[in-house]
């Protein structure tokens, strides 16, 4: 297993047990078009990310049919963060009115999640040669 995929999976398990702790901070960036409570979303993508961080850790050995768990997982990744993509939008434009330096905190973010986009591909790749 690589560095970058066991990074990644740290990161996520963390990200994901915060979503349990302190979740009110991420219930306010949730989106206002999405059904249901913002608690709910904050709930379900910090299960995402925990199960997702989980998975990126199974052995290459443990499949699903003949694809591998941490290539599914990997995927999956991918795909939760540009889900959550629109989060970090909302982020931006309430935090533009803010003091120094939220603005440039959140306006910061939404560059660096294309690095999060390109850290899930890259493994993605490795894990395909």
């Amino acid at each position: 297993m690589t560095l970058a995929t066991r990074a990644l999976a740290a990161m996520l398990l963390i990200a994901g047990i915060a979503h349990f702790i302190a979740p009110k901070s991420l219930d306010a960036i949730v989106p206002a078009f999405l059904p249901g409570g913002p608690r709910l979303w904050t709930y379900l993508s910090g299960a995402a990310e925990i199960a997702i961080g989980l998975a990126l850790l199974a052995p290459l050995s443990m499949k699903i049919g003949s694809v591998s768990i941490r290539l599914l997982a990997a995927y999956a990744a991918l795909f939760l963060f540009i889900a959550v993509y629109s989060a970090n939008i909302k982020m931006a434009i309430d935090w533009r009115d803010r003091p120094m330096p939220y603005p440039l905190i959140a306006f910061a973010r939404l560059p660096l999640q294309f690095g999060l986009f390109y850290w899930a591909w890259s493994i993605i790749k490795a894990l395909k040669r």
